[in-house]
């Protein structure tokens, strides 16, 4: 028996909102998630994200968005626990130890992707990124988290060798 040889996608966590709704940042990343799998570039979609200020957890509400794109239950696992961004990629390394992608897809904003490649490498993941469009987003709001990014990176970058 041959195993499928596309990637896995790991779709990292973000804010869950009052009554369960996805923050923007949640529903671009498991949407766009969700387009990978029904695009056949992906066979099956880790959610990532634990239960933050308001439940449900993250991983259960890009489950939720990504089955209303028409992704199989069968191709989504849930990662539960994680509330950083490292959490997410080390707690779904049980879920890959068994299927053995040759690859992972980590699926990201693009502001936080080298971060999270970064990490994922450091824990032996063969990974790329694939970052949704930041089509209505403000400005203002991309700036901040951009320079969130590049001292998380550095910090990251050199205490976590």
């Amino acid at each position: 028996m041959q195993t499928d040889p596309r990637p896995i996608a790991l779709v990292l966590g973000a804010a869950v909102w009052p009554g369960g709704q996805p923050s923007p940042t949640l529903r671009r990343r498991a949407l766009h998630a969700a387009d990978l799998w029904v695009q056949g570039k992906v066979r099956l979609i880790v959610a990532c994200g634990g239960l933050g200020q308001h439940a449900p957890s993250e991983a259960e509400v890009i489950a939720a968005l990504c089955e209303t794109r028409g992704v199989s239950k069968d191709a989504l696992l849930l990662e539960e626990r994680s509330t950083t961004t490292e959490e997410n990629l080390r707690f779904a390394l049980p879920f890959l130890a068994d299927r053995k992608p040759s690859e992972v897809v980590i699926v990201t904003d693009r502001y936080h992707a080298p971060r999270a490649r970064l990490m994922a490498r450091r824990l032996g993941l063969i990974a790329r990124t694939d970052c949704p469009p930041l089509p209505n987003a403000r400005r203002l709001r991309v700036v901040r988290q951009v320079l969130r990014e590049v001292p998380a990176y550095a910090w990251y970058w050199f205490t976590k060798r």
